[in-house]
């Protein structure tokens, strides 16, 4: 089985991937983070290295769906970001930002196209919506060099674009959690909250929308 966690910077996706990998025996593939060339200077010029950037996602996260496609018929997968995040969202807000031009994004969309005419979706997306103030503290607290002068504006249109997303979503299953009020790395209770729905809800319709308080 294959299912991805989505959510903006800084809405806990990695250390949920990780918390659930450990408690149901899961293998979890991460996001090309640490050693991506391209990260720290696409934050200090956009414009300059956004295509750079989205071209390197396109690839690794398309070597982690090939992977998962062989590992999956026996196992659990989870993905650390899925790879329709890199088109539907990053890069159509470069694009729609100005710091992405005309012929640079539709090369990497006709890429985006033709791979993912090849691959299939996962059987379970899980969506962490989490507001402003919550990626802030999260990133804050993460203490990446390159992250410490992201402009909040990129990061509200992000959550715009992100939940344009989910709601046209029709591929799976989608799990929709608002994080906002949740602390899952630190409080047992509140990760057990989100084991629970899972495992209750995990096999009920197409789409949930989770909102514990």
């Amino acid at each position: 089985m294959h299912i991805a966690i989505t959510g903006n910077i800084g809405a806990g996706k990695t250390t949920l991937a990780t918390r659930l990998a450990e408690h149901y025996g899961w293998e979890v593939l991460y996001e090309a983070v640490e050693g991506n060339p391209y990260l720290p200077p696409f934050y200090e010029d956009m414009e300059k290295w956004a295509f750079h950037l989205q071209i390197f996602f396109l690839n690794s996260r398309f070597e982690q769906v090939l992977k998962i496609k062989k590992l999956a018929e026996d196992k659990t997968i989870i993905q650390d970001r899925s790879i329709y995040e890199d088109a539907y969202i990053f890069a159509r807000n470069l694009y729609e930002s100005g710091k992405f031009n005309e012929t640079d994004y539709q090369t990497y969309r006709s890429m985006f196209n033709t791979i993912t005419q090849a691959i299939s979706h996962p059987e379970l997306m899980i969506y962490l919506r989490a507001d402003l103030p919550k990626l802030q503290r999260q990133i804050s607290k993460r203490n990446r060099d390159f992250e410490r002068n992201i402009d909040p504006d990129y990061l509200l249109k992000l959550n715009v674009l992100y939940e344009d997303f989910v709601n046209l979503y029709t591929h799976g299953k989608l799990l929709i959690i608002d994080v906002n009020n949740l602390n899952y790395a630190e409080n047992e209770e509140d990760f057990q909250t989100i084991v629970d729905l899972i495992d209750k809800n995990i096999n009920v319709g197409t789409q949930l929308e989770i909102n514990p308080l």
